[in-house]
């Protein structure tokens, strides 16, 4: 039988989603409390990756076994195990051929910027009180929708087929007085993500907003498929995975 798990956690205490060798992940956290329970090895496939330090208000995960669970009962017992900062919003029967990332149709993040400091929200955003150009911003944003290979936003180091990704938004939100949450929020929806895309991103936007590239800069850098002519990584804390959408 084949279950999903509906997840939202803080990711600043971990180093991403999916377990690694000595590293402490959100996925090797879940996996482990599900052995507790089930009394079985749990292997998780969950709908993607988040890097180190990235924060998540909705991830998919599926795994199999062999026996009907009380699934209400699970996510009770699973929210009492799990530390603080992982919460288990759902557990449901799935099909047997459904899959949690190949069956997702899209992703959304959202990268979240502060100008005024904030302490609140040191963990979830990105402080930055440089004065930026938003209209070249918004303008290098709408190039997104014009390509589908985006090997220059890719980690170098990264196993996959192709670096094709259809972005369906790239919006700047720009919001007032909203102390609990952002100044200002980039939101990006598209079928897949190379890792590390995201960040990259937004920190080549910001290097056109702040003048140290210009609107062709940035389409000469998507042409140019090379992440070394591309922009630094934004922060890790300021960028949440928000929807995964099947």
């Amino acid at each position: 039988m084949r279950y999903f798990i509906e997840i939202a956690y803080k990711g600043t205490n971990y180093h991403g989603w999916q377990i690694q060798e000595n590293a402490h992940t959100v996925q090797a956290e879940i996996e482990a409390k599900l052995k507790i329970l089930l009394k079985n090895d749990i292997s998780l496939t969950g709908s993607g990756r988040t890097d180190t330090g990235v924060h998540c208000t909705q991830q998919f995960a599926h795994f199999d076994i062999e026996n009907p669970i009380d699934t209400a009962h699970l996510t009770y017992k699973l929210n009492l195990l799990l530390p603080k900062d992982i919460s288990i919003k759902q557990v449901f029967e799935v099909p047997a051929e459904k899959h949690a990332r190949f069956d997702g149709i899209s992703r959304t993040y959202e990268y979240r910027i502060v100008t005024k400091k904030n302490p609140f929200l040191e963990e979830f955003t990105y402080f930055t009180n440089v004065e930026y150009h938003w209209e070249n911003i918004k303008e290098a944003s709408k190039i997104l929708f014009e390509y589908k290979d985006f090997q220059c936003f890719s980690k170098t180091r990264t196993q996959v087929n192709h670096f094709d990704c259809d972005i369906f938004k790239a919006e700047w939100e720009f919001l007032t007085d909203n102390f609990r949450r952002a100044d200002i929020i980039f939101h990006i929806k598209a079928n897949r993500f190379l890792r590390g895309m995201v960040r990259a991103i937004v920190g080549t936007l910001l290097d056109v907003g702040r003048g140290k590239l210009s609107v062709k800069d940035f389409r000469g850098i998507i042409e140019g498929k090379n992440r070394r002519y591309a922009g630094r990584n934004a922060p890790p804390e300021g960028l949440f995975l928000v929807e995964v959408e099947y």
